[in-house]
């Protein structure tokens, strides 16, 4: 039975599973939340193409802190690594 990781976490099991493989918890959530996760085709837009608020709002979502204060390369930088 997977665990309910309540409202955050959108997908309880992915995430699980995730976890299990060794990826942070950000990162697991992450992916998880997203619901394009685990499509293939590359149809995702580029972070360099994304707008500044387009990649605040991202990085809200998975729960990145100190966004606020981030410029946008830092909020690139900490989508990729999360």
């Amino acid at each position: 039975m997977t665990k309910d990781h309540g409202p955050s976490i959108k997908n309880d099991e992915k995430y699980e599973a995730l976890r299990k493989e060794g990826m942070s918890k950000q990162k697991a959530a992450r992916i998880a939340n997203d619901p394009n996760s685990g499509k293939k085709g590359g149809k995702a837009e580029k972070y360099e193409d994304r707008n500044k608020q387009d990649l605040y709002n991202k990085a809200k979502e998975v729960g990145i802190e100190g966004r606020s204060k981030m410029s946008k390369d830092e909020l690139i930088n900490a989508l990729r690594n999360s």
